[in-house]
């Protein structure tokens, strides 16, 4: 277990270092001149060079990539190239409502796709299995914008039970702090739910052919019984590795989702810096964003391990 932890760790840490590289090479090489977006295409020559001796986009590459890992290390992320403002506590506060919108989306599909999933292996040879089935697939070809777009459309529009958009600190209202989360949650939630509850349906329908299940329903316990008390563990063992993907898509997704719902989180904050060719602050939202994708895999490596006592066997 000791060993793997090591072996996990080093991994994490190699990923982080090359990840760091890509990214920061990526944007070095994409074409126009931050200073020069700062100062407008009227700007001279001599404020342009000015500017970016202040940026320190005049020192060599190794320089400017060296001091910008230091300064992530350190909590450092730097100053924002349009605005002139810190970019740190843009990041902080606009990954907390990230946050808030991505756990709630989880929760989401997690309660989507355990219970469906289940009944569509014990029952995949009856109609319901079968109709929970095509809803599923149907689900995963929905993205989840438009499924935004089809929520605001009934639940705002034609019923006006929802907000259409907006985002609320839930310390500052939590009533409206919720009603603003509902749709967003589902949007991304439910697509990701329909995905999800494919991997259930296939882990519980392995384990229900296992020949232990077998003795316990031989012994008298009925399916669902059965099921939970010696099959639910074993099956959670495939899911749980898909769960980190499904993270990952879900950060990726509220980029999108961000912006339908005119939500100030770490995705609308990355397209503005997009938009406005603040190259620093995309670079450091892109990080940002890789370094929670690989903490994610990272502890879904470890929840892996806790889950299946072969790893922590085979580890010593």
């Amino acid at each position: 277990m000791v060993l793997r932890l090591i072996e996990r760790t080093a991994v994490l840490l190699a990923s982080l270092a090359v990840s760091s590289v890509l990214v920061f090479a990526f944007m070095a090489i994409l074409p126009g001149d931050p200073a020069r977006v700062a100062l407008g295409v009227n700007a001279s020559d001599e404020a342009v060079a000015e500017l970016r001796r202040q940026f320190g986009l005049d020192r060599p590459l190794t320089t400017q990539y060296f001091e910008w890992l230091g300064g992530l290390v350190r909590g450092d992320f730097g100053t924002s190239y349009v605005s002139k403002a810190a970019i740190g506590p843009q990041i902080f506060d606009r990954f907390q409502v990230t946050l808030w919108l991505v756990v709630a989306g989880m929760v989401v599909a997690l309660v989507v796709a355990a219970p469906a999933g289940t009944v569509m292996a014990a029952r995949h040879r009856k109609v319901s299995g079968l109709a929970l089935s095509a809803v599923s697939q149907l689900g995963v070809a929905v993205p989840a914008f438009l499924a935004g777009i089809l929520l605001i459309m009934v639940f705002a529009v034609k019923l006006g039970w929802l907000p259409a958009n907006g985002w609320t600190p839930p310390a500052q209202d939590p009533a409206m702090f919720l009603k603003q989360l509902v749709m967003p949650a589902l949007s991304l939630g439910l697509v990701q739910g329909a995905v999800l509850t494919r991997y259930v349906r296939s882990a519980v329908l392995e384990v229900l052919r296992e020949d232990y299940l077998r003795t316990a329903r031989a012994k008298g316990l009925r399916p669902f019984p059965a099921l939970w008390r010696h099959g639910v563990r074993n099956a959670a063992v495939p899911v749980v590795t898909v769960l980190g993907l499904q993270l990952a898509t879900l950060l990726i997704g509220a980029v999108v989702v961000e912006r339908v719902f005119v939500i100030p989180g770490l995705g609308s904050l990355l397209l503005d810096g997009v938009s406005n060719r603040d190259l620093l602050l995309v670079q450091d939202v892109v990080m940002v964003l890789v370094i929670a994708v690989l903490l994610v895999n990272f502890l879904v490596d470890l929840l892996y391990v806790a889950l299946d006592p072969r790893l922590r066997v085979g580890s010593r």
